[in-house]
């Protein structure tokens, strides 16, 4: 009988997750208090002591570490920042990010990504292209280790060579893909221009996705025209691999149990509530290279304790709505420029438009200034509209309409924040 879950912990009673995962943290930190430079000068520095830090929660008291604070790190520590909590002649791999960022790479053999590929249905049997670059970047090794640890046989085509892909996936029977859902079309349509019938004449029929976000439109043309299964990960290249993950359900990406992730304030480092959007922070619980904690990955995005009836019990991202630097809080909710372009998409009565936050009377104000591409179209019939859509959205109201005519909105940005804290 086939197992459901890659391994236990996928399963676990949630007051089962919050020891183990406390237990986890407790050596991490002691860890990479320890034995990483860096982090023992960002402890001392911020007047906290490693035992301070007694459960998950207490982690808001730790400054978020960012990309950029990486760089300069290893500009002073080079080359690994201070990060480091080996010797560095027992360094293994060492993989490069643009920064550059030199990541030191734990050990070979690293299963639990292997989680994720479960999840898509990925088994002994299945033969998976897998396209990542295996150079410099550690995408291609980290999911190639993941894909075998489901049993599966891996041929490492990495990127590129799309002709070659399809003589591959041709006369291998390839059955699965793993990478970005735009070199997976970009192989299709370069297959149907050489006479193949894609869903006919190949057997490639699951697909494991990281790299980019999947429209759901794509993710529909994948599953409904081509017999394609798709699925999510969420991967964090300073982090070392996949965050999160969707399971058949396909409603959100599940905790990685080998990360604590949090969701907050960008600016306060505060945690959010169950629903509320905010930046994902993530720290690696079981890397013996890498003591980076709390990185703040800079996507934003909410997350929901709700039950998922595939049995896996862990929280879930309910997906990446935006970046930080593209989102800006109005009355205690953000609201992330991906979300506002989406939703006023979907109104050819909008030839261009602006969302503005300002304040009036001490309090935040929204402001939408609109260009119809009609003059005719009924106002009050779109107001009501958008007053009805927008707050299942982005969880607040509109406050304001401004209706004007066309190229009086000069500015292209259409999120604009115009407050003046003073």
């Amino acid at each position: 009988m086939e197992k459901r879950f890659f391994d236990e912990l996928e399963a676990m009673d949630r007051q089962e997750r919050e020891a183990y995962q406390t237990r986890s943290l407790k050596e991490a930190l002691e860890r990479a208090y320890s034995n990483a430079k860096a982090i023992r000068e960002l402890f001392d520095r911020s007047g906290i002591r490693v035992e301070e830090i007694r459960h998950p929660d207490d982690m808001e008291r730790i400054p978020i570490i960012r990309k950029t604070d990486v760089i300069e790190l290893q500009r002073k520590y080079p080359p690994y920042g201070g990060l480091l909590t080996i010797e560095e002649e027992r360094v293994e791999r060492v993989f490069v990010t643009p920064g550059p960022i030199y990541l030191p790479h734990q050990i070979e053999g690293i299963s639990w990504f292997g989680k994720s590929f479960f999840a898509a249905g990925f088994r002994p049997g299945d033969i998976v292209i897998n396209t990542p670059t295996y150079h410099m970047s550690p995408a291609g090794i980290l999911f190639h280790e993941g894909i075998r640890a489901c049993g599966a046989t891996v041929v490492p085509t990495g990127v590129g060579n799309t002709d070659t892909q399809i003589r591959i996936i041709l006369d291998l029977k390839v059955t699965a893909f793993s990478g970005m859902p735009s070199f997976l079309m970009t192989i299709i349509k370069r297959a149907e221009e050489l006479g193949y019938d894609f869903k006919r004449d190949f057997r490639l029929k699951k697909a494991w996705f990281t790299g980019e976000m999947l429209p759901a439109s794509l993710r529909r043309t994948f599953e409904e025209e081509y017999g394609i299964d798709t699925y999510q990960c969420y991967s964090v290249t300073e982090l070392g691999g996949c965050v999160a993950y969707e399971c058949q359900e396909k409603k959100g990406m599940h905790f990685m149990d080998e990360y604590l992730i949090e969701i907050v304030e960008p600016d306060t480092g505060k945690r959010v509530e169950e629903g509320q959007i905010g930046e994902l922070v993530a720290t690696p619980l079981h890397n013996p290279t890498w003591g980076l904690i709390r990185f703040g990955t800079g996507d934003m995005t909410s997350f929901t304790r709700e039950t998922c009836p595939c049995g896996r019990t862990s929280f879930r991202i309910t997906g990446i709505v935006g970046r930080s630097e593209d989102a800006v809080k109005v009355r205690g909710m953000f609201v992330v420029k991906k979300q506002v372009d989406g939703f006023f998409s979907s109104f050819p009565e909008i030839h261009h438009f602006q969302l503005c936050v300002g304040r009036r009377e001490e309090k935040d104000e929204l402001l939408l200034r609109i260009e119809l591409a009609d003059e005719s179209i009924d106002k009050e019939q779109l107001k009501r509209r958008i007053e009805e859509g927008f707050p299942s959205v982005c969880r607040v109201r509109i406050d304001a309409f401004e209706f004007l005519p066309k190229g009086s909105i000069e500015e292209e940005k259409t999120l604009v924040d115009r407050r003046k804290w003073e």
